[in-house]
């Protein structure tokens, strides 16, 4: 006898799966496709990606974050590096919206772990956070909320950010800041004020040139929307402001100090280090390939961006004209209309003051001409406002596919105005799977690059380090870096959670206690400059009384107890002259150790 079924019930032994399934299955796929492009340094203590001093820098900053969470301490400053004078934190993307919520896995797992687990969540989340605003507000196909997220999270200058600068590729919070801003009921005023305010506040402590590219992005689309839609615009804008004016009161409080104590704290600085205007891509960039794709290369992409970090743009010439073709179709809706003057004018923007052209300075001027000088704009790198186009693109790229199913979908044309005859249906969906393939399949990202580091000693790692160090003496790595490079002692330090204080680092700071201009790393001692010489070419120079004298008062300035040299391309240089200033070293645990102790008076 046949069993009756009620509309929507599932066939008798099928088992009924929860509402959530797909969603779970999506995130998943995001999670598993950014473990993969993480793949090169799980569990591979010997790698760093390609950027590695950043890599350092921000392993530390996890650390150090983590540290905080477990000891408490001040979480803008720190003097375990740069000891003894400290370095301001706020002022060096000290991530904390990322280290205190990872400080369990930082506490765990280590430094390293950490950072690849917040390269996966700036990834997934961010294409996670897309696909859920696109399912939720703009688009009634899943299929073309996935694709969307994918673009949002995955595009290349995302990928290119994240091995890197995980401050720039933590988006995960921007749609939800969006959806705050443009709520769906737009007469709501109070609680989507207080949520903009509280996730603007805490986008701050995940990565401020984000959030700043974000009001800016978000001003340009709703002047281009009041353009598209005046009437619109008129009725929405007492109460998009009023969300506004709420958003400031209550991120303003949350953000006073700790902007206050980057702008004028201990150990601030005023500017860069480098002129942020010669940060630009070159016009060809938006049609080439970037390195992490499957079609990419090293030459191309070398003479169309600052470096490998700062591929933003690279969207290829097939997504491109799939955007140009959906602004097009679509162009009656204000909102996409709004989405490409908020593309282009950020794509023109990236190209700095001076337009170029396969790798060739045009003498063409560019718009960011017009905002060189302009305060906080002159702290944020002209190359990066191409980040904007990647939502964008993202958001096109999912609107046009939903428009398409929708119009092809058997029984369900009545909403769209243009509805494909049913014999035409499966070619357009073949068609647009195809244009779909030949825009997006060029961006598939490829593991990120990494390269060999040096391991750390076993002698630190393994705390033989601590019978030499009393309390308020440092661990002074060689060579110690002050500048821009990649600092060994930071590395040794984060992977040791922060156990021992080491002076120099990789880090922005002011050149001195009397001039905040900014420079990278703290002033140069005269020894740290001589030992970094050696390590860069190998060549020992002649050392004399006053060079051992010079490093005895370095020493004391850096409140030395024990001068270590790890693994060195040019170890046997550099040990030569140590042994010249300081005397015989000895061998301990895989790291040549001093102990400058009695050169200093215990």
């Amino acid at each position: 006898m046949p069993v009756r079924t009620t509309p929507g019930t599932p066939p008798a032994g099928r088992i009924r799966l929860p509402a959530w399934t797909p969603d779970a299955l999506v995130v998943a796929g995001y999670l598993a496709l950014a473990a993969l492009l993480t793949a090169g340094q799980w569990g591979r203590p010997d790698r760093l990606f390609h950027q590695a001093g950043d890599q350092i820098l921000f392993e530390w900053m996890l650390a150090r974050a983590a540290r905080v969470v477990v000891d408490g301490g001040n979480p803008l400053y720190a003097t375990a590096l740069n000891a003894p004078d400290g370095v301001n934190l706020m002022a060096n993307t000290s991530v904390l919206g990322l280290g205190v919520p990872l400080a369990p896995v930082t506490l765990l797992l280590g430094s390293q772990a950490a950072f690849l687990v917040a390269v996966v969540v700036c990834l997934a989340g961010t294409a996670t956070a897309w696909y859920v605003l696109l399912r939720r507000r703009l688009v009634g196909s899943r299929p073309a909320a996935v694709l969307g997220g994918l673009v949002c999270g995955f595009a290349p200058g995302m990928v290119a950010q994240a091995g890197a600068h995980p401050h720039m590729a933590a988006q995960f919070l921007v749609p939800a800041i969006l959806a705050a801003v443009f709520p769906a009921d737009g007469r709501r005023i109070v609680r989507p004020g207080v949520w903009l305010g509280l996730l603007a506040a805490y986008q701050a402590f995940l990565g401020e040139e984000v959030l700043l590219f974000l009001a800016l992005a978000t001003g340009v689309f709703v002047l281009a929307y009041a353009v598209s839609d005046r009437a619109t615009a008129r009725r929405a804008a007492p109460a998009l402001l009023g969300r506004l004016g709420v958003g400031v009161a209550v991120a303003l409080p949350l953000l006073a100090y700790p902007l206050w104590f980057q702008f004028a704290g201990p150990g601030h600085y005023r500017g860069l280090p480098f002129h942020a205007s010669a940060y630009q891509l070159d016009l060809a960039s938006f049609t080439a390939s970037a390195r992490q794709t499957v079609f990419g290369d090293d030459h191309l992409p070398r003479l169309l961006a600052p470096n490998p970090t700062e591929e933003n743009s690279f969207f290829g010439p097939g997504l491109l004209v799939l955007a140009v073709v959906t602004v097009f179709w679509l162009r009656r809706r204000p909102l996409v209309r709004a989405l490409a003057v908020c593309a282009a004018l950020f794509a023109v923007l990236s190209l700095g003051a001076e337009v170029r052209l396969d790798g060739r300075a045009t003498g063409v001027p560019g718009p960011y001409r017009l905002l060189d000088g302009v305060p906080l704009l002159d702290l944020a790198v002209p190359a990066r406002l191409a980040l904007v186009c990647v939502p964008v693109l993202g958001v096109l790229v999912a609107l046009a596919t939903d428009r398409v199913l929708a119009a092809t979908a058997d029984g369900g044309p009545a909403a769209v105005d243009e509805p494909v005859p049913v014999a035409a249906r499966p070619p357009v969906r073949l068609l647009w799977a195809a244009l779909l393939a030949v825009a997006l399949l060029p961006l598939v990202p490829t593991p990120i690059r990494t390269t060999p580091v040096w391991p750390v000693p076993a002698f630190l790692a393994d705390g033989g380090w601590r019978s030499y160090v009393p309390p308020g003496r440092t661990v002074v790595p060689v060579p110690p870096v002050t500048g821009a490079g990649a600092s060994p002692g930071m590395l040794w330090s984060a992977r040791t959670g922060l156990a021992f204080d080491a002076p120099g680092g990789f880090f922005i700071g002011p050149r001195s206690a009397d001039d905040p201009t900014a420079r990278w790393g703290a002033p140069d001692r005269p020894t740290a400059a001589l030992l970094r010489r050696v390590a860069e070419t190998g060549e020992v120079p002649t050392v004399t009384e006053a060079d051992r004298q010079q490093a005895v008062e370095d020493l004391r300035h850096w409140r030395a107890a024990i001068v270590v040299q790890g693994g060195l391309h040019f170890g046997y240089p550099v040990k030569e002259t140590l042994d010249a200033l300081l005397g015989p070293g000895r061998e301990i645990d895989g790291a040549w150790v001093w102990d400058v102790r009695p050169l200093l008076g215990g």
